[in-house]
């Protein structure tokens, strides 16, 4: 397979024919390509658009902004014109929306349209994340997934994805196409980096201990606050952990696990790492619903297992 390294103007493979070259299925390669369309809109909408509210709420109860509104439209609009999804689920939106255009129904589809919009005012990097099954059930544990990848709205717009052969980097170019990057992250060794979110005036006490382990070992604080570019920084930096944890006072954590946890737990398994929400892997968690809220800790393998133990020993 042909490849490209950072660094270089010119690359040689774009993500369609990557995707193709690498036995992807057709109508896979289609909503993935569709998604990487919407995000051509999606990035103009985020340089240009409007950054007031929108006067309506999610299904969360949280104030939508205008962006979220567009970016959820943008979406649904592409997805509903490749003529392969049944069924498609955004956090934006109450209930699983049927696809009723002409489709085949090969696939489903989750996705956080634009997550962490709230920084974009303050002009700090945001994302698409986006979760892909075969069939119409979206309500299944994430690894059942078919694919999954998140697009990244920063100082570069870059796709990382997954189709269950590896996890791959694309950027886009001066034509506003993907072309690939690199190929096969991987993650190594224990974290260099860990982004925590919530107050850690709330964590419990095994999760404190986590974290005390983790500043005793040098591991050094990055938390952008927004959850593509944190989950970014751990796999583009080859080793680092994300959390967030169960509170006092808030035991099922803050991230949604069909529209964020599932595709990023799927995506660092696929480089090596793991996800597990204390307990339990991320992965074989059966989702109640579209609102269903998990802890998370994810990241590298010895640092989510370190995570895992301090909570078995510290609260049962």
């Amino acid at each position: 397979m042909a490849s490209a390294e950072r660094g270089q103007t010119k690359y040689q493979v774009n993500l369609r024919r990557y995707l193709r070259e690498s036995g992807v299925d057709r109508d896979l390669i289609r909503i993935i390509c569709e998604i990487a369309n919407a995000s051509k809109y999606i990035i103009n909408a985020i340089r240009t658009g409007d950054l007031g509210v929108a006067g309506t709420s999610n299904l969360y109860g949280e104030q939508q902004l205008a962006l979220d509104v567009l970016s959820d439209r943008i979406i649904q609009k592409r997805l509903m014109f490749s003529g392969v999804v049944a069924k498609m689920a955004s956090e934006e939106v109450d209930e699983i929306v049927e696809v009723t255009v002409p489709t085949n129904g090969r696939y489903s589809v989750a996705f956080d349209p634009l997550d962490g919009s709230s920084l974009v005012d303050v002009n700090l990097a945001v994302g698409t994340i986006v979760s892909i099954y075969e069939g119409d059930n979206l309500l299944q544990p994430g690894r059942n997934q078919a694919a999954s990848l998140y697009v990244l709205y920063g100082p570069r717009t870059t796709m990382v994805v997954s189709t269950g052969n590896g996890v791959h980097e694309f950027a886009m170019n001066q034509l506003m196409e993907f072309d690939l990057v690199q190929e096969n992250i991987t993650l190594e060794g224990p974290a260099r980096i860990y982004a925590p979110g919530g107050l850690r005036s709330k964590y419990t006490e095994g999760t404190e201990k986590f974290v005390r382990s983790l500043e005793a070992s040098g591991t050094k604080l990055r938390y952008s606050g927004g959850f593509v570019p944190d989950i970014n920084q751990v796999l583009i930096k080859r080793g680092g952990v994300f959390m967030y944890p169960h509170l006092n006072g808030l035991p099922s954590g803050k991230l949604r696990l069909l529209y964020e946890l599932n595709p990023m737990a799927y995506l660092v398994e696929q480089a090596g790492g793991a996800a597990s929400n204390g307990k339990q892997r991320i992965l074989d968690i059966e989702p109640e619903g579209l609102d269903h809220c998990a802890p998370v800790f994810i990241g590298t393998q010895e640092s989510v297992a370190l995570a895992e133990q301090f909570i078995r020993e510290q609260e049962g």
